[in-house]
């Protein structure tokens, strides 16, 4: 039977005693991790979130109510024991804090008993995640979850201090808001004072946060909850968090300074990692025309090489095909493979595919200069030397190539890049490479609406040399725009805003907005624009990602407390569901069943 705190207070947290509290009595309260009975003596490893601590019980010690009560412990039982700390009678165990010491127990209470858990609390589980999130109250217990939502908390608590410091206020936005179906899907939610319609939850808060920059607040900043209605990846949840901030008076790089101040403070202390400023810049088109990615991973090499101007003249008709069509050749030069066997080959090519290619062309380089080739029999001897010499490549190394479109050849290349480089184990979790990607295009053609969309937000300021284009030659204009990117995972990204009427209507206009459409999806900023907006500018974190990728996790499942499946379910609660038939009356909604057809 569980007994009651009455009377008893903890002294310390688990790990939060060592040899210097050798001789002192304490409490310390937690679940049993394990428990060893050796026949007169009881070995206990008690655990809460800082860590592991050895209880030792014996009749010398405690009473006999006292060691039947150890007797009685099992695995997740929640206890709380007074004793006196020693320093080990046996040998100290160097993986543990608390490895030097133990707590001789003369009191021990029951708080809580526990049923035998599914699945054992330890760090590096093998149980399957569909469990562990069925019960993730228990998968919560574990010291490496634990210690990533510590983690977690210290970088908003230091992000914070450090926005502070720089002048931010933080304010908050509001979570009910009207929809503006421009980007990702949203999450509505019905009035019942309105009947029949809706509010959205927020991407991001981005109209507020300008509001507030319009109304004078300078430097706004927001650990700010969002919400996309999308597929979901290992990066992507439903519902997520943003580090948001906001600046007025500022262009590019007043932003890029602030923000590289706070990377640097963050990583130094919360994992010692120093972050060496200033942090690498590189335009759009020089990412996608060395990495293919707008999000480079520039912990390795392997970048892509142009060859279209020396294959041009060739007979291999899928290298001209392409450059006719106005695409490119391109490739990547995966050092010391050359003889990655052909079974090896075939499947980089399956792969290639699901990103478009038609195919890969690929020359092998063996160890004793010999050249085999899946198109050979189609260049000459001059010609085939000209593209190894042009790919830098040396015996025994893999020339892999693309020919196609080139928004078809940067994605399959970028990705193959990096499918090699995860296959020769070349991204270490250990080395953190951030890059700034700035200048991207103001605008992207969508085929399916057969019309510009804006590539970040309707928004965004051109770049001053090239506005001039936004008439003549849209697709050109670059975008005040930038990325911050670590180890090819985009962590933020943000832009200088638009703060003049005539450019924000001609930014409308190229987006096939009437000047009535606009009004109607904006019309509360782009009023409150006309009563004197200063020039602004922002970034947002995506929050969890920066955290998964400090803790050198694989998903931001790892860092979430409580995380959506891919299907953006919770596992343990069953949300979504469904509600009683009142609550629907109630907001004048009527479920239509859909009948399945047999």
């Amino acid at each position: 039977m569980a007994e009651s705190m009455k009377g008893l207070h903890r002294t310390h947290r688990c790990a939060e005693l060592s040899v210097k509290n050798v001789g002192e009595t304490v409490t310390v309260m937690g679940w049993v991790q394990k428990n060893r009975n050796k026949g007169g003596i009881i070995f206990v490893d008690l655990r809460d979130r800082s860590g592991l601590l050895q209880i030792i019980f014996e009749g010398k010690d405690i009473s006999e109510e006292g060691f039947a009560k150890a007797e009685k412990l099992r695995s997740e039982f929640v206890v709380a024991v007074t004793g006196v700390v020693t320093k080990r009678e046996g040998a100290v165990n160097s993986n543990l804090a608390t490895g030097e010491i133990e707590i001789r127990a003369n009191d021990i209470r029951i708080l809580s008993e526990s049923d035998t858990p599914p699945f054992p609390i330890e760090e590096n589980s093998k149980t399957k995640e569909e469990l562990r999130l069925k019960y993730r109250y228990l998968d919560l217990r574990r010291p490496d979850i634990q210690k990533n939502l510590i983690m977690r908390s210290k970088v908003a608590t230091l992000t914070r201090q450090f926005l502070a410091d720089e002048g931010f206020l933080e304010i908050e936005t509001p979570l009910l808001n009207k929809s503006t179906p421009e980007g990702a899907r949203d999450y509505l939610v019905p009035s019942r004072v309105h009947p029949g319609t809706f509010y959205a939850l927020p991407q991001s808060p981005q109209l507020f946060k300008q509001l507030l920059m319009v109304s004078g607040y300078d430097r706004y900043f927001q650990i700010a909850k969002c919400f996309r209605d999308e597929d979901l990846r290992a990066d992507r949840q439903p519902e997520f968090t943003q580090i948001d901030m906001e600046l007025s008076f500022v262009d590019v790089d007043d932003v890029i300074d602030v923000n590289e101040r706070l990377l640097q403070k963050m990583f130094k202390e919360t994992i010692g990692v120093d972050v060496q400023l200033p942090i690498q810049r590189m335009t759009y088109a020089e990412a996608m025309d060395r990495f293919g990615s707008d999000k480079p991973d520039t912990r390795f090499g392997m970048e892509l090489k142009n060859v279209t101007d020396v294959v041009k003249g060739c007979e291999f008709g899928v290298f001209t095909g392409a450059i006719e069509q106005g695409g490119s050749v391109r490739g990547i030069n995966a050092k010391g493979q050359g003889n990655m066997p052909r079974k090896k080959i075939d499947a980089l090519t399956a792969f290639a595919k699901d990103f478009g290619a038609k195919g890969l062309a690929y020359i092998q380089i063996q160890e004793d200069g010999t050249i085999k080739s899946s198109f050979a029999k189609f260049m000459t001897e001059d010609e085939m030397q000209a593209l190894i010499n042009a790919m830098e490549g040396e015996k025994g190394d893999l020339l892999l190539f693309a020919a196609d479109k080139d928004k078809v050849v940067f994605d399959v290349l970028g990705n193959l890049r990096l499918e090699l480089a995860r296959q020769l184990e070349l991204l270490d979790k250990n080395v953190y490479k951030f890059l700034w990607v700035t200048e991207f295009p103001l605008f992207e053609w969508s085929e399916e609406q057969n019309r510009y969309v804006a590539m970040h937000h309707p928004f965004t300021m051109p770049m001053d040399e090239d506005i001039h284009m936004l008439d003549s030659d849209p697709g050109k204009v670059r975008a005040k725009a930038y990325d911050i990117i670590l180890n090819g995972t985009e962590i933020g990204g943000g832009s200088v805003r638009i703060h003049q009427d005539d450019i924000q209507e001609k930014m409308f206009e190229k987006l096939g907005f009437t000047t009535e459409q606009a009004y109607d999806r904006f019309g509360f900023l782009l009023t409150a624009f006309k009563y004197g907006v200063p020039p602004h500018a922002g970034l947002a974190y995506g929050f969890d990602r920066l955290i998964m990728l400090m803790a050198k996790e694989d998903s931001i499942r790892e860092v979430i407390a409580f995380p959506k499946v891919k299907d953006a379910s919770c596992l343990m609660s069953d949300a979504p569901n469904v509600v009683d038939d009142i609550q629907l009356e109630e907001l004048n909604i009527d479920i239509k069943k859909v009948e399945e057809e047999q």
